[in-house]
């Protein structure tokens, strides 16, 4: 993907970013939705960058695009991302602060972490979330907020009848795995979690967070806002 950036931020165009899937067809990321502004962004990540305050973080920034917006705005933001060519191309299209660094290694302390893009995909299978949640303990301030968005992908698995049929080699639907590739370059397979609005409350409580889903996209997707059951409470 990292490739794929750095060619369509230098040419303005791109080749195919192909993305291989055991459960689904072969599929294809359009490069432009990376480099989009904020009145062409989806509704529910518009409403993440209005909600966004305080010392901000933007996991997996990709070309930076919501970090522009934010920046543009006086919010002090940082992009983060584990691409060197993500982190190189936002460097060239402005963004100040730009790290390349894995989420779940990072330190310091943010008021605001957004996921977005279905950025909470990283965490890859349900039982990483614990490991995800300690990393929250540990990066957002105590009155913080995280705004992820995510989707639920049940309906993949709905009949002619209206009946969802899960396959029985599946631990929980929402585990996938995917591989992309870039002309030559093609990427190492990775975990990639869509995780559904019920699971994502259930799962948090257990770790002592809160979860609000604060808008709904057109095609099962929505945004959540998680914070820290010590302060507050829906």
């Amino acid at each position: 993907m990292g490739r794929a950036i750095a060619d369509y931020h230098k040419n303005q165009k791109a080749e195919r970013l192909s993305v291989f899937s055991p459960m689904f067809e072969e599929d294809e990321i359009p490069l432009s939705t990376l480099f989009r502004d904020y009145e062409n962004m989806p509704k529910i990540e518009r409403k993440a960058l209005d909600m966004a305050k305080g010392r901000t973080l933007d996991v997996g920034a990709g070309s930076g695009c919501h970090s522009l917006v934010l920046q543009q705005r006086g919010v002090d933001v940082t992009a983060i991302d584990i691409s060197p060519l993500s982190v190189e191309t936002m460097r060239k299209r402005g963004v100040k602060n730009v790290v390349e660094q894995d989420f779940f290694c990072l330190n310091g302390q943010y008021d605001t972490i957004l996921m977005l893009m279905n950025g909470i995909g990283i965490v890859g299978k349900l039982h990483r979330l614990p490991m995800f949640f300690r990393q929250l303990d540990k990066i957002l301030t105590p009155e913080g907020q995280l705004l992820c968005d995510s989707s639920d992908i049940s309906y993949v698995f709905e009949d002619d009848d209206g009946v969802i049929d899960i396959p029985d080699e599946l631990t929980y639907y929402g585990e996938q795995s995917f591989q992309m590739q870039y002309k030559e370059t093609i990427g190492e397979p990775f975990d990639w979690l869509y995780i559904d609005a019920d699971t994502l409350i259930q799962e948090a409580a257990k770790y002592r967070y809160a979860v609000d889903v604060v808008a709904e996209g057109e095609h099962f997707d929505f945004l959540a806002r998680i914070t820290k059951i010590s302060r507050y409470h829906s």
